[in-house]
């Protein structure tokens, strides 16, 4: 879909789309079409249940007097309340209804006043783009009502170099989040630790620096807790740093560091999974996706920040390489960890990666993203993903910034008597609590304890990272969730 800023003006084609605020008032571009045809639009509505709320749509059959074919109606609430989420999700719904409609040419009036209305055009299309997303590669038959056709997408605007200028590092965003779905989507026999890890590589074009590791000098620096995960398949591990220098004058300042859990396929190892649903652990690695994918956001708009990226890419299958419910673990940090449940992998990975990354960057503070627990859906549902944290400014920020993007974080509690539980008799630490109770919770002591007091956030992103269903600017499938949430955390606080 090709999305393009002009100036206003009357389509010859296609659909053009207008505003109605509440109590079905319309905007001044919907006011003269209905004028124009002796009150068409007015007398739809009066038909309709129709009335202008934030998430109503009409769709009209455009008077003879128009060249275009039809006239959408979209609702948009009071719009001195509309928030850039809001107008995104407006955005992703006209996508929806004209797909569903079968048109192939839009375009959508902005009836507002200067840098306001580059700004509404900018965040619609936003919203446009991430709602087009599909994943489609592998499909050789579709039928034909199920193929969606709108081709382009046209925002009439006063200023229409304004609203490109403001639309351009959002469209770069959105560059990163469909390479993020992409990437969550793929099955495991394409995405493994290798192709994952080629596929970070790419960035390199971008003006990432990108190294990886493999299991060789992983094991020389000591990261026996990541590379236990990964013994029993035949996919080798990687480990993947990539480095944005996005701000020279801060050369020689500590650089925010994220770090993700990259699982590409998780069979719970010899603690094996139950077979219903089994399919689903392809996207076992989204939180190192994101990670990947932030990196390439923040390249691909040129943000004034240095960061950090480490993702942890590993296979957990069962075979007679395979760790063992019992074994004992050395970790990079000296630290030993009892393994008595093979599925409780992702800590495992992610304890070398945290102290690797502490390690070597120094980073003024680290964010891990990971589908880590199935207690967390149990806690949140899909609604909201988990936080943890040893910073209480850290975790406000996050929040905040999850709100302002409807990525939304839920916070939970860190406390002593929770850490205690994850005591081992038999080796330092062991990676799972043995009780049902507080899941989520524990599996973030664990983590904690390889962060050596650097300022962190754990997001447990497993009810998060993937939709069962539509929603406005979220396809069903690979949400690529926290990387909206990450970016705007960083643009608002730590871009000199």
């Amino acid at each position: 879909m090709k999305i393009a800023f002009a100036a206003p003006r009357l389509p010859r084609s296609g659909t053009l789309v207008v505003a109605v605020m509440e109590d079905r008032k319309l905007s001044p571009t919907a006011q003269k079409l209905d004028q124009e045809s002796g009150g068409a639009l007015t007398r739809a509505m009066a038909a309709s249940r129709f009335t202008g709320r934030g998430d109503d749509t009409l769709a009209v059959l455009a008077p003879a007097h128009l060249d275009v074919s039809r006239i959408l109606l979209l609702g948009i609430g009071k719009p001195e309340a509309a928030e850039p989420v809001a107008r995104q999700n407006r955005g992703g719904q006209i996508v929806a209804q004209l797909n569903a409609a079968g048109e192939k040419q839009a375009a959508v009036a902005i009836d507002r006043p200067g840098g306001e209305a580059a700004e509404i055009a900018a965040d619609l299309a936003f919203g446009a783009r991430l709602r087009a997303y599909r994943f489609d590669k592998y499909r050789t038959k579709e039928k034909p009502e199920k193929k969606p056709t709108l081709e382009d997408l046209t925002f009439l605007v006063e200023n229409p170099a304004a609203a490109k200028k403001a639309f351009q590092p959002r469209d770069k965003v959105a560059d990163a989040i469909c390479f993020t779905r992409d990437i969550v989507s793929e099955p495991a026999n394409v995405i493994y630790p290798e192709t994952l890890a080629e596929a970070a590589r790419s960035l390199k074009r971008l003006g990432v620096a990108v190294e990886v590791l493999d299991e060789k000098q992983m094991k020389k620096l000591g990261m026996g807790a990541l590379l236990g995960v990964g013994q029993g398949s035949v996919r080798p591990p990687r480990l993947v740093v990539m480095q944005w220098k996005g701000n020279p004058k801060a050369a020689n300042a500590a650089p925010l560091a994220f770090i993700g859990k990259g699982v590409t396929f998780d069979t719970g190892g010899i603690s094996i999974k139950p077979a219903a649903g089994m399919e689903d652990m392809k996207w076992d690695m989204a939180g190192a996706g994101v990670v990947i994918g932030l990196m390439r956001a923040l390249a691909g708009r040129k943000a004034k920040v240095n960061a950090v990226g480490v993702a942890g890419l590993v296979e957990n299958m069962p075979s007679g390489m395979a760790q063992r419910p019992g074994d004992i673990v050395k970790t990079m940090s000296g630290q030993t960890v009892e393994v008595l449940n093979t599925d409780a992998e992702g800590r495992l990975v992610l304890a070398d990666a945290l102290w690797y990354c502490q390690d070597r960057f120094k980073p003024q503070l680290m964010v891990d993203l990971a589908t880590l627990t199935g207690a967390i859906m149990i806690a949140l549902g899909h609604e909201h993903a988990g936080l943890f944290s040893n910073n209480d400014e850290m975790a406000e920020r996050l929040v905040a910034a999850g709100k302002a993007v409807g990525e939304k974080l839920w916070r939970l509690p860190l406390a002593e008597a929770y850490d205690k539980l994850m005591d081992s008799d038999a080796a330092d630490i062991k990676n799972i609590s043995g009780s049902r109770e507080a899941g989520s919770i524990t599996a973030a002591q664990f983590l904690q304890r390889f962060v050596n007091n650097v300022p962190w956030a754990h997001l447990d992103i497993a009810g998060t990272t993937w939709s069962k269903k539509d929603a406005p600017i979220v396809p069903k499938g690979a949400t690529a969730f926290g990387l909206r949430l990450l970016d705007r955390f960083i643009a608002e606080h730590y871009e000199g």
